[in-house]
């Protein structure tokens, strides 16, 4: 049986997990591989702004779950389950996710290559002199680093890769990286989830800008008008399309007959002045830059124009009734 200090001790952790549970709807999960009892009391104190909206909660896995498990008010909360492993701990916030991914990357602290660790990134020691006395030449070739001398220091000729993910650091690349002051690791406390009143994500969301969600959505109705045209399935993206297309069309008709409407009644007088079509067309050029919704709102008009100088009409053979059956695909057989 546990003593009851003990107990008494897991009530308070979970009184005082149920009461930030209740006030809180955003929750930041992190590890805190490598930080230290300070380390942690200093991230403590500068994440908890003048407003208190930021409190930084660690424990035991297991009380961790056991709490969350029984904490009815939000079942939804048995999200962030299956991430409360290992040296994990909760952010609790009121305001922005970013701000506070920002301070916790910025109470990140610089640590030496220790022998035996893992290296948690790439490790690169730079080319140039050294400052290192020409006597440590035979230990810069023991690591296979080519060097020479120069005005009295080991220079190192190019960049070397020293270090990847994952690698054990061994003693020798330990003290090298001590010998030039390289201080290639650094640690606190790492975001792995976030939970935001209901829903887990993970911190690259957080980069997604406004503008990418826009033009991402931009294109996915894109997408839907061109399936929309191609299998001649009405939709709302496509219906732009669908009256820039019957407007061209009655562009046309009108070119083609004597019937005018007012859309279509500069066309027939740009037709009929060549001239004037060619000084359109610079004038069009030239404000297309300045006014490209303008230019793009005169292509149905533009598509309906022929460049070249038509001809005299010819007094019409057949009555209008047959001419307009056959611009429209009916013939005198139908």
């Amino acid at each position: 049986m546990p003593s009851s200090a003990k107990l008494e001790k897991k009530q308070n952790y979970t009184i005082k997990l149920v009461k930030l549970l209740d006030h809180y709807s955003k929750i930041v999960i992190v590890k805190a591989d490598n930080v230290g009892s300070h380390h942690m009391q200093t991230i403590r104190k500068n994440l908890r702004n003048a407003k208190g909206e930021n409190v930084v909660l660690m424990g035991k896995n297991t009380m961790i779950r056991k709490s969350i498990k029984d904490y009815k008010k939000n079942p939804e909360l048995e999200a962030i389950l299956p991430y409360v492993t290992g040296n994990v701990g909760f952010v609790f916030t009121k305001g922005e996710v970013g701000e506070v991914r920002k301070e916790i990357l910025a109470n990140r602290v610089s640590a030496p290559a220790k022998v035996g660790s893992l290296s948690p990134c790439d490790v690169w020691v730079p080319k140039g002199p050294t400052g290192l006395d020409p006597q440590q030449t035979a230990f810069m070739q023991a690591l296979n680093i080519a060097t020479k001398i120069n005005r009295g220091q080991v220079e190192i000729i190019s960049d070397v890769h020293l270090l990847k993910p994952g690698e054990k650091v061994d003693s020798s690349k330990a003290t090298l990286l001590t010998k030039l002051n390289i201080r290639p690791f650094s640690y606190g406390l790492s975001i792995t989830h976030i939970y935001d009143n209901g829903s887990v994500y993970t911190p690259d969301i957080i980069d997604i800008k406004q503008e990418t969600l826009v033009e991402q959505f931009l294109k996915a109705v894109q997408l839907v008008a061109q399936l929309s045209l191609a299998t001649e399935q009405p939709s709302v993206a496509a219906i732009p399309h669908y009256l820039a297309n019957a407007y061209t069309d009655l562009l046309a008709l009108s070119v083609e007959t004597d019937y005018t409407f007012e859309g279509a009644k500069a066309i027939k007088e740009l037709l009929s002045d060549p001239e004037a079509f060619a000084r359109a067309q610079a004038a069009a050029a030239a404000s297309s830059a300045a006014a490209p919704a303008a230019a793009a709102s005169s292509a149905p008009a533009a598509k309906a124009i022929e460049v070249e100088e038509p001809a005299a009409p010819e007094p019409p053979e057949e009555d209008d009734d047959a001419e307009i059956g056959g611009l429209f695909g009916f013939g005198d057989d139908e």
